[in-house]
């Protein structure tokens, strides 16, 4: 609450400073409105695009990635198209975490995208020159907004092309705003052309690219203030150099607090690219501003800066394309070792006490905001945290049965143990729901209502399999809780026959247990596969049949009383559903056109490592 409170505390102050501000200077306010404009014709270009690809952008990058070579011009291609580099990161950054591609793909499609922003400062400083670019906007906006009443195929289109008229709209916006505004105001004798000059304006595009979230914006107001001359050239390639390093801060942020291992390493690249490239062009920025010079006055452009400056910032990235391209095996490596993969927690079995009070809250491991980014990488995030919330749950189902975690993963079940009475300390199924199930299932369920999810049918059939994927797992750890209050009970204190009965019900369950495991690690065709899970429901519906023939039989030869016969039939009933439940997991994984289950079972990177730890 608190948060909230200061976040529209700020919010409050700094529209009551702009109105202020907006109210003394017209030309002030229509510079932010260019910005404004432009800002917001980015978003509804990268909105139109992300719309349009719907559910196939798997299908891209594995055809786009096969190769560094391939990987390197989707990289290129993708920024050209949606004009911003902070997503297409986040968006590779999203692809690496959540397993779509690999750390060395992810690097060459980050030099694609360094190079790849080359092309929008182009077309800027093309649209920077003397025209006007209103008439082209005009007639795109009544397109846009025709084409949004036809589907949403349609709606995606004209949000694209909105984008676009956005964008003109802004850059004739800025011009004019920055032709009124430098009346009054000269930075051209503002920084002198020393090192602590540069580093100023260096830290100026930095602070700039940080808080407007788009290095293409940060270049807009670069290439409108030279197009109006309140800035010189030299001035203007000082300020793109922090642009470009300040794009990596948000990258950064969001990726190193959001990422998996893959991801923050692809962070590290992007840093480091932009960083040293930023040093070396810093450094040779005289020598670079003169080639650039030359280089247009032979192509009959020499008076033109904002062309210049479009030569300088591809000379940017094609130096940090070349310094890296050699060394994309290596960094990789060095990364690897640098941040190596988190190894999987051992399973600690402790008492009640310290389960209670000392173990670690569960959250969820693959929900991170970068994931977001896309259906894609949103679906193939949750796989892999249905998943991880799978074999919680079977984990804490055995605890529930008083057997330790060894009895799902040896080859063989330990008979001795399994007939066992549960010893005093066992972990209590409860505590166990709260600090490891709970969490995950939370999160899953707050990182779905925040997707924005496709209104495809593949995908919309997708998403509600996924929600009850997830509640049949949470249901069937919430039966086993209850299983386990007469379990305990009765393993420990009751008749021989009444005992007898409860470890026939444990190891039923440690057998499904042991089913269910087996068979999602299982690579088997369809039918083979269906076969065995019809096999399953014959076996379990044949102990249910059988051990409820058993306690009417016990009951009629007064081995049982009415009451004992009752909780046994109560906690068959749980025994029952715990099954179902289990199988209907199962059952849904695979009735799903994407094949929901064989997505989790490819997913496994390591299956014999349990999950919980206390």
């Amino acid at each position: 609450m608190n948060t909230v409170i200061k976040q529209l505390s700020f919010i409050t102050i700094l529209i009551t400073l702009l109105s202020v501000s907006f109210w003394f200077s017209a030309s002030w306010l229509q510079l932010c409105a260019g910005l404004a404009l432009f800002l917001f014709g980015m978003q509804c270009l990268e909105e139109g695009l992300k719309q349009l690809a719907g559910s196939k952008l798997d299908t891209w990058l594995e055809r786009s990635t096969a190769t560094r070579g391939k990987s390197f011009l989707f990289g290129m291609g993708g920024t050209m198209l949606l004009q911003s580099t902070t997503l297409m990161s986040l968006l590779t950054i999203a692809f690496i975490s959540t397993g779509l591609i690999q750390l060395a793909g992810g690097i060459a499609i980050l030099l694609g995208i360094n190079l790849g922003t080359s092309a929008g400062i182009w077309l800027l400083a093309a649209a920077g020159q003397g025209f006007s670019l209103s008439p082209l906007a005009l007639p795109l906006l009544v397109f846009g907004v025709l084409a949004g009443f036809h589907g949403s195929k349609g709606k995606a289109a004209g949000r694209l092309v909105l984008g676009i008229a956005f964008i003109f709209l802004g850059i004739d916006q800025l011009k004019v705003g920055f032709s009124e505004f430098g009346d009054s105001i000269d930075f051209t004798q503002a920084v002198d052309n020393t090192l602590i000059g540069q580093l100023i304006l260096v830290a100026i595009g930095l602070l700039l690219t940080s808080i407007l979230q788009s290095s293409h914006a940060t270049l807009m107001l670069i290439l409108a203030a030279l197009a109006t001359g309140q800035i010189e050239l030299w001035q203007g390639m000082a300020l793109a150099i922090g642009g470009n390093v300040g794009s990596s801060v948000t990258t950064a942020i969001v990726g190193w607090l959001g990422g998996n291992r893959g991801g923050q390493r692809l962070v590290l690249v992007h840093v480091l690219f932009n960083l040293s490239v930023g040093i070396i062009t810093l450094l040779l920025l005289s020598p670079l501003a003169w080639l650039c010079q030359w280089l247009m006055q032979w192509l009959a452009a020499g008076d033109n800066p904002l062309l210049q400056l479009a030569l300088f910032q591809t000379l940017f990235n094609l130096i940090g394309v070349g310094l890296f391209w050699p060394w994309q095996n290596l960094l990789e490596k060095a990364l690897i070792k640098l941040l190596p993969d988190r190894q999987e927690p051992e399973v600690l079995i402790a008492d009640q006490q310290l389960s209670a009070h000392s173990a670690p809250l569960t959250q969820a491991r693959y929900l991170s905001a970068s994931a977001l980014t896309s259906p894609d990488t949103a679906s193939r995030a949750v796989v892999q945290e249905l998943q991880h919330l799978g074999r919680l749950s079977l984990e804490v189902i055995c605890h529930a049965l008083y057997q330790p975690i060894q009895q799902l993963l040896a080859p063989t079940l330990d008979e001795a143990r399994l007939m066992a009475r549960p010893e005093r300390e066992w972990l209590d199924a409860q505590v166990l729901y709260e600090r490891h199930i709970k969490g995950v299932y939370g999160d899953l369920l707050d990182f779905i209502s925040r997707l924005d999810i496709p209104n495809e049918p593949e995908q919309q059939q997708f998403w509600r399999t996924v929600q009850i994927v997830a509640l049949q797992l949470v249901d069937a750890v919430k039966d086993a809780k209850h299983l386990q209050k007469n379990l305990g009970r009765f393993l420990q204190e009751s008749s021989p026959c009444m005992q007898q009965n409860y470890f026939e019900l444990r190891k039923h369950l440690i057998w499904v247990l042991r089913q269910v495991r087996e068979m999602g690690l299982l690579e088997l065709p369809d039918e083979v596969w269906r076969t065995r899970l019809d096999w399953f429901d014959g076996q379990a519906a044949q102990f249910d049949h059988l051990f409820r023939q058993q306690i009417f039989a016990q009951v009629r030869d007064a081995q049982l009383n009415g009451h004992e016969a009752s909780s046994l039939m109560n906690d068959l009933g749980y025994c029952s559903r715990i099954t179902q439940s289990l199988r209907n997991v199962m059952q849904l994984g695979l009735s799903q056109e994407g094949d929901l289950l064989r997505e989790m079972r490819r997913l496994s990177d390591n299956d014999e490592m349990p999950l919980i730890s206390v």
